[in-house]
């Protein structure tokens, strides 16, 4: 019987410290490789979508130069006399009105503006500039100068996302600032608190102001759909607000509603002077005669 005993009690010792062991190992990080698995793959499964999300670009549209399409280098002449329509420029040949940037290669002054068709086959140079942008650019009446007039397009340029940093696994947090503990009184913290509220009354309810409805109602939108490619009329070009403005304003004294749109190119500023859309080709050409019977001659669809 006391044999038995004596075994039974060094079973139960080996039983414990196989028992220790095994939780030892796994407090050092010896044990349990199926949990570490999971939180590797958990941390490369956020490193793939911060990937994919630094990846992704927005995309921005800008005015480049674009000589294939149009582009001349010669003298310019401004005849002197004052001309509608903004800033442009005309020289034989064309085939479309484009945009333009035009430069006085004898200053280095540039400025955005129309380029159109010259009719008038006049001896002398071929760029003939408009009272506007001889203003912008320097011109003297009757004196030619070098000019470069280079078509503009739009493209599509990708700008990047910042980069979105993430925690692995190997990284760790600082460690909190230390608490200070203090020892609380109960009873000095519930006189306080009674002190307290005797002094200071309750607030009394404020009832919440009831907004007032609107006097005025909003102007509905202006319907910008249309079926023309082109369904806008494009007045002029403008390198000063006022002008563009002023151009806007005598439009509106024989009822055209037009617009100013403000772009820019090359750091340049310029001013845009449309109007429209037309749901129709008969109401656009429409708009059109009455445009040029104000002396708008250069005026030309577009698209916006």
């Amino acid at each position: 019987m006391g044999h038995y005993q004596t075994m039974t009690r060094a079973w139960r010792i080996a039983f414990l410290l196989g028992a220790t062991a095994t939780l030892t190992a796994c407090e050092d990080g010896q044990g349990f490789d199926f949990l570490k698995k999971k939180e590797a793959g958990e941390v490369a499964a956020v490193e793939t979508e911060a990937e994919l999300i630094e990846g992704s670009a927005e995309t921005i549209e800008r005015e480049v130069e674009a000589p294939d399409v149009f582009q001349a280098s010669e003298d310019g002449l401004w005849d002197g006399r004052p001309s509608l329509g903004g800033v442009w420029v005309a020289y034989p040949g064309v085939k479309d009105p484009e945009r333009v940037v035009i430069r006085n290669l004898a200053n280095n002054k540039t400025v955005i503006g129309a380029l159109f068709r010259r009719e008038r086959d006049n001896p002398g140079p071929k760029l003939q500039l408009s009272s506007d942008a001889a203003q912008t650019l320097g011109l003297i009446a009757g004196q030619p100068t070098k000019m470069s007039v280079v078509a503009l397009r739009t493209e599509s340029v990708p700008v990047e996302k910042p980069a979105i940093s993430t925690l692995s696994g190997s990284e760790s947090l600082p460690a909190p600032d230390a608490i200070e503990a203090q020892p609380l009184d109960p009873i000095a913290k519930a006189k306080a608190a009674l002190d307290k509220s005797t002094a200071a009354p309750a607030p009394k309810p404020v009832a919440a102001p009831v907004p007032k409805a609107t006097e005025v109602a909003a102007a509905p939108a202006r319907k910008s759909s249309s079926s023309l490619a082109k369904p806008f009329i494009q007045i002029g070009i403008f390198s000063v607000k006022e002008n563009a403005d002023n151009t806007a304003t005598s439009l509106r004294g024989i009822g055209i509603l037009p617009a100013v749109k403000q772009g820019s190119s090359q750091g340049k500023k310029f001013w845009r002077v449309v109007v429209g859309p037309s749901g129709s080709s008969s109401e656009r050409a429409t708009l059109l005669k009455k445009v040029k019977g104000l002396g708008f001659n250069d005026a030309y669809f577009v698209t916006n």
